[in-house]
């Protein structure tokens, strides 16, 4: 791990945006940050103060991303904040990563070697 580099955001997609939402405030205690529809999906942002927790609606696991990571519930993807997001993007490349997403999106999605789907974020930006 690098100085800066840590997982600051978890991504979960569900098939009910309000049962899930009870859910992790119920049994959690997360506050709801807010709620954005999007192209394709409904996202909602909780927290627990420390990790933005993100739970996602897809319209239909047609939509683009809604199965980049599988079909139905899952976890989505995970988010990890880098200090230098060039140097970041040559480290992911070189160990067997592959970059998804352009180089200067606010989140640079990418699959590690076994699949798993993450991102990379400047810091703050959760």
């Amino acid at each position: 791990m690098f100085a800066m580099d840590r997982i600051v955001h978890l991504s979960i997609k569900v098939e009910n945006l309000d049962q899930s939402t009870k859910f992790y405030t119920t049994v959690f205690g997360m506050e709801v940050l807010g709620t954005e529809r999007k192209p394709g999906r409904t996202t909602r942002r909780l927290s627990d103060g420390h990790l933005d927790f993100t739970i996602m609606q897809y319209d239909s696991e047609t939509e683009q991303d809604a199965s980049l990571s599988g079909e139905g519930p899952c976890i989505h993807h995970f988010g990890v904040e880098v200090g230098d997001r060039a140097d970041a993007i040559a480290r992911i490349s070189a160990a067997g990563g592959e970059i998804l997403s352009p180089h200067d999106a606010k989140a640079v999605k990418f699959r590690g070697p076994d699949g798993i789907i993450a991102e990379i974020v400047d810091p703050g930006t959760f």
